[in-house]
């Protein structure tokens, strides 16, 4: 099984150590793939230097939230690794050195709005915008859109742009399905649940006790299905929301009775 080795993989927002992102990274890596990570902060230099530093790896900060930034990026990478195969849009959800906090939509400001798209949602068009016409030209292409649960499955009061911003990833991701489709190209999302990670709220992994399974996720419990979506065994998905969630939103009841 081919899977992702020797292909060229690019993942965003995988700055932090124990986040989706890097635990992503890692396990493209450990199948073989080249990879390249970004963050908005200088901690993706040492996620590089342990993900291991060489001919196969690369990382830079970058804002993905402006276009000029995400085509100097992927035409670096491209100089470094080779024609980009793989995209992992993992950016958004927070970003280092800025609290926003949860807001009901009549006092969220203009400003917030904006900026909870942009991170999210903006980011990830603008990233397989400037990818898809080399893909398209090779006849190959798997892009991965982190998404969440929260937007197109459920919803959360005080989190209305980031919901709106993950639907948006998913819709997106649903047309540009259909477009890229006879390219040999697939996009799909992965809709983590409750996944422990380094910004996890003390609440957020208290609720990952309610699910079925009866704990939280982890990274690498997520970064599993993005190399899966990756990998071109899953030629035939596309369009899709695959939901890591610890069967969360199958239930009702999300306390003990």
């Amino acid at each position: 099984m081919a899977g992702v080795n020797g292909r060229v993989a690019l993942v965003t927002g995988a700055g932090s150590a124990d986040g989706i992102g890097f635990a992503t990274a890692r396990l493209l890596r450990a199948k073989g793939a080249k990879v390249a990570i970004t963050s908005t902060t200088d901690r993706i230099f040492e996620r590089l230097e342990e993900l291991g530093r060489g001919h196969d790896t690369y990382a830079q900060t970058a804002d993905l939230t402006d276009s000029a930034v995400v085509t100097n990026l992927t035409g670096e990478i491209e100089d470094r690794l080779g024609p980009i195969d793989i995209v992992v849009n993992n950016a958004g959800m927070v970003q280092i050195g800025r609290d926003e906090p949860w807001t009901p939509v009549h006092a969220t400001s203009d400003e917030s709005w904006r900026y909870s798209i942009d991170i999210n949602l903006t980011t990830a068009f603008l990233v397989t915008r400037a990818l898809l016409p080399g893909m398209i030209e090779r006849r190959y292409g798997r892009i991965v859109q982190m998404s969440s649960v929260t937007g197109p499955v459920v919803g959360i009061s005080g989190s209305a742009a980031y919901g709106a911003a993950k639907a948006g990833m998913l819709g997106m991701t649903r047309s540009l399905a259909i477009e890229v489709g006879p390219h040999n190209v697939t996009v799909n999302c992965i809709g983590p649940g409750w996944i422990e990670t380094g910004s996890s709220a003390k609440e957020e992994i208290l609720a990952g006790f309610r699910t079925p399974v009866g704990r939280p996720g982890t990274p690498d419990e997520v970064g599993h299905a993005a190399v899966f979506l990756a990998g071109e065994e899953a030629s035939y998905i596309t369009g899709q929301l695959l939901v890591v969630d610890g069967g969360n939103t199958i239930q009702e009841y999300k306390v003990a009775l």
